[in-house]
């Protein structure tokens, strides 16, 4: 809501408040037979109307002045009090002043002060003053709350962004870098193979670049990218990079992390297929298990006893599916008999 929106209906509130408490006293006069004429009444109704308007509205200034908003309820409220209190005075200052000014009392007795009627009418004014600065002020602490919710989700959200952005932009320096070192390899020994390379290169980075601001992508999307990707390793690698495919294709359509399963494969390539001297065989697995989307990675070699978290691959997968489905998800890498590695990762299913 705009300021001038709130002012407006600020005003409306005031005017339509005050209003409604000169309603009731015409009422209550009108049931209780009240011996004052009617003109005098009406008048007095008035002043009760403007008194009230001008000073809960300078109670308002004094709220927004001192930042009491800002404020704890427990530490706020002593203070409210006390305002309440000194605005009470005022508001019996103001209508008993404008009464004998305008000479509309009926009182018989001519013994009672002017600070003693204040004194007496204080509290019963109070009565008036002490509710509408709890409206006030819950209402705008309410609304402060909404709002601090509301920055507290889109901060958050932020933050979950940049994450997934600073994780995304490691992972496409680190696969550009290996991709371009896998043509540079084939520039002298095989230019035409080179340049078909150059142009599978074109199409990943393409991908990627247009994946860059989702958060998850169709896997058959992904699969179009690990393709390209092992084409251009195979030049490298030829007869010692041996590629498999075993997809379910109704998994085809499920959502998966861009550029997730791309960096499990150039991982598999990196510490697995390059460190044997025979090569060995990359398999890629899509499948459903239970309620969850199972997708796998395997690759000849060894993990050496422990996992090598030191590389990019593995602590960035691990944070991005925690930030994308928190514990729902889950990634483990481990050795499955002498020869064979595998990565794992457990997605949620999502229904269509």
């Amino acid at each position: 809501m705009s300021i001038m929106s709130k002012n407006k209906l600020y005003w409306i509130l005031q005017v339509g408040g005050w209003g409604l408490v000169g309603l009731v006293m015409l009422l209550f006069a009108h049931i209780y037979d009240v011996q004052i004429s009617t003109p005098i009444l009406l008048k007095r109704i008035t002043i009760v109307f403007f008194a009230g308007i001008i000073t809960t509205h300078a109670l308002r200034g004094v709220i927004k002045w001192s930042g009491w908003m800002l404020l704890p309820v427990e530490k706020a409220l002593p203070r409210l009090i006390i305002a309440v209190l000194f605005t009470s005075i005022l508001f019996s200052v103001l209508i008993l002043g404008s009464i004998e000014v305008f000479n509309l009392s009926t009182e018989s007795k001519q013994n009672i002060s002017f600070f003693q009627k204040v004194l007496g009418s204080t509290i019963d004014n109070g009565l008036f003053i002490f509710p509408w600065l709890m409206i006030y002020y819950f209402y705008h602490y309410y609304n402060k709350s909404r709002r601090q919710q509301l920055d507290t989700l889109k901060l958050e959200s932020l933050v979950k962004e940049l994450e997934l952005k600073t994780i995304k932009a490691h992972i496409n320096p680190h696969f550009i870098f290996n991709s371009l070192n896998s043509i540079r390899a084939l520039v002298d020994e095989n230019p035409q193979r080179a340049r078909k390379a150059v142009t599978e290169l074109s199409n990943i980075l393409r991908s990627s670049m247009q994946t860059e601001k989702m958060e998850t992508v169709p896997l058959e999307k992904e699969l179009h990218i690990i393709k390209d990707y092992l084409a251009l390793e195979n030049m490298r690698f030829e007869d010692r990079l041996k590629v498999e495919y075993d997809i379910d294709e109704d998994t085809l359509d499920q959502p998966v992390p861009p550029m997730m399963l791309q960096t499990l494969v150039e991982n598999a390539i990196k510490h697995g297929i390059s460190q044997q001297i025979n090569g060995g065989v990359i398999k890629v697995i899509s499948d459903f298990k239970g309620d969850y989307h199972e997708l796998v990675v395997q690759n000849t070699g060894q993990l050496n006893g422990s996992v090598n978290t030191e590389g990019f691959g593995i602590p960035s997968t691990t944070n991005r599916l925690n930030l994308l489905y928190g514990d729902k998800a889950s990634f483990a890498i481990k050795q499955i008999n002498g020869s064979l590695v595998e990565a794992k990762v457990l997605i949620p299913v999502e229904i269509h």
